[in-house]
């Protein structure tokens, strides 16, 4: 169902049930999977694949050329999953030659008003954005993670899975899955234990969490002297074992740390 004052060009590849509203435009390169809507005003340009039953309101403006000063014109992807839900006036754009040539963002994410995914990022899946979130260019964000209203995250970070960015935080380290980070700049203030309970995580796993989090950020020897400690005591736990793995690998950003020696996680 497409409104007589959209704009679909051809070479479009539009998939069943989609419903496009009153003045969409929908680039030449564009596909749109099964029952995607686009509700009204969104325009959606360049290489561009959206998953099935997507919904986007409007002013959105997804798959536009990306906001870096190096960019000329090379030919690059935005992939957005199935089920996502993208709020009014939200930005979403490709990548460029300095980050891969694609933006990929997950299934079932869901991105509130006037947020924004610069170039080149990747976005796991069953993330939230909060109004205004700025996703910075080259930033990974894992399955799950939330980023409250305002949050800033600058580029090249990371935020693991299961964390969460607290609102207007400005995120210039990398933050552990399962962390909570807050303030500008953003620190390390505890596991994102509501987030945790939510998702069903069991009470063991929970505090076998807290164990290792206290270990890790103790005051003595080196991180990555703690972070074997950790490796050994918690050999077979998977949680723990996925916030070593992320440690260990690195990026280009330092590990995002407390102010002070957790002697307790909230």
């Amino acid at each position: 169902m497409i409104h007589p004052s959209a704009i679909v060009e051809d070479g479009a590849r539009i998939g069943e049930g989609v419903r496009i509203g009153p003045f969409c435009h929908v680039g030449p390169q564009v596909v749109l999977g099964e029952g995607c809507e686009l509700v009204s005003h969104v325009v959606v340009a360049g290489d561009t694949a959206i998953g099935a039953r997507t919904r986007i309101y409007p002013f959105a403006s997804i798959g536009h050329p990306p906001q870096d000063l190096k960019y000329r014109g090379e030919p690059s992807t935005l992939r957005i999953g199935a089920e996502c839900l993208i709020r009014e006036g939200v930005t979403m754009n490709p990548g460029t030659a300095g980050g891969g040539l694609e933006t990929v963002v997950g299934d079932q994410c869901t991105f509130l008003a006037h947020s924004h995914v610069g170039h080149d990022c990747r976005v796991g899946n069953g993330v939230v954005f909060s109004n205004n979130v700025m996703l910075a260019g080259h930033c990974t964000v894992g399955d799950f993670a939330i980023l409250g209203g305002g949050a800033a995250v600058i580029q090249f970070a990371r935020v693991g899975a299961h964390a969460f960015v607290g609102g207007l935080s400005g995120l210039e380290n990398d933050c552990i899955p399962y962390g909570m980070v807050l303030g500008n700049r953003a620190y390390l203030s505890g596991l994102n234990i509501i987030g945790l309970q939510r998702r069903g995580f069991a009470r063991e796993d929970i505090h076998a969490l807290r164990r290792a989090y206290r270990a890790l950020f103790a005051p003595e020897g080196t991180l990555m002297e703690r972070v074997e400690d950790v490796a050994a005591e918690f050999e077979k736990h998977a949680a723990v074992n996925e916030i070593l793995a992320f440690i260990r690998e690195g990026g280009r950003r330092s590990i995002c740390t407390p102010r002070e020696t957790p002697a307790s996680v909230a």
